[in-house]
């Protein structure tokens, strides 16, 4: 690096501590003239040795790199990245290194200082901007310690699988015994009503709880009490639908009610009303709308396949890259606790995510039982099956248990090689599960107004498009931030207008105008109290957070783009489930106590897993030198650290965060809909 001409002296010494021992720390000093290396035999009984490397002082940057035994030993700033397995380092570095890769069962391990520190986050170069170097002559040497210790046994790996499987199988067998005891009390009450039947033949005729008062539409195929026919068909709607009516046609949902119309004005006076109850919006064909929303499943499935296919050939070629190359600077490990399998670097990372696609597929049989037992009961022509509690739609519940799987499938492939460009894999589905929940939350006490599964993926895309273009421009472009602080902003309004008028208020060129109009005889012309108080105060707290979250994007534009906007997500979502319960518990409503029990341990499970995510174990913001020296031991079973545990307890809480969903208004199967009010 020197500008001119230096006169060096040459010398030769013998080298006396040359080969390395294993958990012995060997000290040694290197320079940029001065690069070392060393001998390592493996022993007879290890298979497998992790290479640490420590120093006191952060800079001046080297690489540390393992060699087969071949000459020359490329331990040269410019080609000690020709041969072997090297990783750049400041305070800390480690390689894993396993028997099998190297034939002559021993390599040597290199340690280069390089002349300029920009490789690991240091100053730029003075070549970069044209001045002249000053740097050269001041003393680069770097004090290091190596201490090369064995690795787990083939035995962990077999017992930390164990662990693994045998968790989250707990969960299926919690999930039967709930079963069992369900159906054995069922079984109680059905004896109980056979017995109550047999003493008085009359009782149930006379006590029939669906009377003439039902108001007209305000279920799916209320029962006629005039007709003991027409009671008969009504109650089994399923039954009278012509043939090949079972079709997923948008055309015939929509031509069934919308397209006339004084139904249209119908739904205007109803949905304007001051207080709503559940029969103003569950008023059409409830075969119609189940099949409208179990199309939320055929679709995330398709998205599913065709999103996960490319990730995983992506992936793959960037583990093959770091495999051939030897470049361990292109994927984000944690380096002291990455177990490799195959060709797979970090094996423990991809396997702790096994508990999404477990709990994922749990969730769907828990779904399916539930359908099954609806459909039976409607078969039987159960009364409380048909105008009674929520209406029963699970489309939404089985595409959130495939989102579940598939946050599994692709935060594995993303922790196949964890980097900057990777990261928005893991997040994906994340904005999925977030946005379904939100959207069964909402479902529930409107099944007739809510979104369809086209506007509702067409709405992720967009989402999933913003992150993208946030990982690209997100960095340093102020244009971007305010286009899409803008976007948040106007987003979050038209969305408050949409739930506030129930869908009423029609988005097109004139809102503009009626927007004005509402504001001036609303707030100007004269102050009055909101028609939907409760909704309005929803609205603005919510509005209020998003425009926080939009002007925080603004002014530290976070690098991290894609957690930024899951925050987002998130915390609308913890908004709208806080104000639900308030709104159930104010309505006189009741908790069971299995969504109570949901609840709390979600709220527990959640508290947990995140302390273990804010534990940053690595970090692609940073260069790969400065992200080691985060790197941490393993802390369960020696196999997985602190993120893998993040794995485990979050697929545990957003399993019991869907079972929340699931069972919170249980409560109402009794009541009838004209009863249940709408929030």
């Amino acid at each position: 690096m020197a500008p001119f001409s230096i006169a060096y002296e040459l010398l030769v010494t013998r080298l006396e501590n040359f080969q390395l021992e294993t958990n012995k720390a060997f000290n040694f000093t290197a320079s940029p003239s001065q690069p070392q290396y060393f001998l390592y035999k493996f022993p007879q009984d290890v298979d497998s040795v992790i290479i640490n490397v420590v120093s006191d002082a952060a800079y001046p940057c080297s690489v540390v790199s393992v060699q087969d035994i071949v000459c020359p030993v490329y331990d040269l700033d410019h080609n000690v990245e020709f041969n072997g397995v090297y990783q750049s380092m400041t305070k800390q570095a480690a390689i894993t290194v396993q028997r099998k890769d190297f034939p002559g069962e021993q390599f040597f391990v290199v340690f280069v200082i390089k002349p300029e520190d920009y490789a690991c986050g240091g100053s730029v170069p003075s070549s970069i901007h044209g001045n002249v170097n000053r740097t050269w002559n001041l003393q680069r040497t770097k004090n290091l310690q190596v201490t090369i210790v064995p690795s787990i046994k083939k035995s962990v790996y077999v017992q930390a699988m164990f662990f693994s499987f045998l968790s989250f199988l707990s969960f299926y067998l919690g999930s039967v015994v709930v079963a069992f005891v369900h159906y054995i009390r069922v079984q109680r009450k059905a004896s109980a009503g056979r017995l109550s039947s047999e003493h008085g033949s009359g009782m149930m005729t006379s006590s029939h709880p669906i009377s003439a008062s039902t108001p007209e539409g305000s279920s799916y195929g209320a029962i006629d009490e005039s007709s003991s026919s027409g009671a008969r068909q009504l109650s089994s709607p399923e039954r009278r639908a012509p043939a090949g009516s079972d079709t997923d046609s948008s055309v015939e949902e929509e031509s069934d009610f919308d397209t006339m119309p004084e139904i249209e004005s119908d739904k205007n006076i109803i949905r304007t009303k001051v207080f709503l109850y559940l029969s103003d919006l569950s008023r059409k064909d409830r075969r119609i709308v189940s099949k409208k929303y179990k199309i939320y499943f055929w679709n995330i499935i398709t998205i599913a396949v065709f999103y996960a296919l490319p990730v995983i050939q992506l992936v793959i070629t960037y583990q093959t890259v770091v495999n051939v190359t030897g470049n361990q600077d292109i994927c984000y490990y944690n380096f002291l606790c990455a177990h490799p399998l195959g060709v797979l670097s970090a094996f423990n990372n991809i396997l702790s995510n096994v508990g999404h696609m477990m709990l994922g597929f749990l969730f769907l049989l828990i779904v399916l039982r539930r359908d099954i037992l609806h459909r039976r009961a409607m078969e039987m022509k159960d009364i409380y099956t048909l105008d009674y509690g929520i209406p029963k739609h699970f489309g939404l519940f089985y595409a959130m248990g495939i989102a579940l799987m598939m946050e599994g499938v692709l935060s594995a492939c993303y922790h196949v090689c964890p980097n900057y460009s990777n990261f928005q894999f893991d997040t994906s589905f994340m904005y999925m599960i977030a946005g379904l929940c939100m959207l069964k939350l909402y479902q529930t006490r409107h099944p007739d107004i809510n979104a369809s599964a086209y506007s509702a993926y067409a709405s992720f895309a967009v989402v999933i498009s913003l992150a993208v273009l946030g990982v690209v421009f997100g960095k340093n472009d102020m244009w971007f931030w305010v286009i899409f602080s803008l976007i948040h902003i106007l987003g979050s309004l038209a969305l408050s207008t949409q739930i506030y008028y129930m869908g009423r208020f029609k988005i097109d060129m004139g809102i503009f105008r009626r927007a004005v109009m509402v504001l001036y005889t609303d707030c100007i012309q004269q102050c009055s109290r909101p028609m939907y108080m409760d909704r309005m105060v929803l609205l603005i707290v919510g509005n209020l957070v998003n425009w926080s979250f939009a002007i925080f994007g603004l002014v530290y534009r976070p690098r991290d783009f894609a957690s930024y906007i899951l925050g987002i997500f998130i915390c609308n979502l913890l908004l709208y489930l806080a104000f639900y319960i308030i709104m159930k518990l104010r309505s006189s409503e009741r908790l069971l106590p299995i969504p109570m029990f949901c609840i709390v341990a979600t709220a527990v499970v959640w508290a947990a897993a995140l302390y273990f995510f804010f534990q940053t174990l690595s970090s692609w913001e940073e260069t790969p030198a400065e992200s080691r020296e985060k790197n941490r031991p393993c802390i369960l079973l020696g196999f997985f650290d602190d993120h893998d545990v993040w794995h485990f307890l979050s697929a545990a809480a957003l399993f019991f965060s869907f079972l929340v969903l699931l069972t919170l208004d249980d409560d109402l199967d009794t009541v009838r809909r004209d009863k249940i009010p709408v929030f």
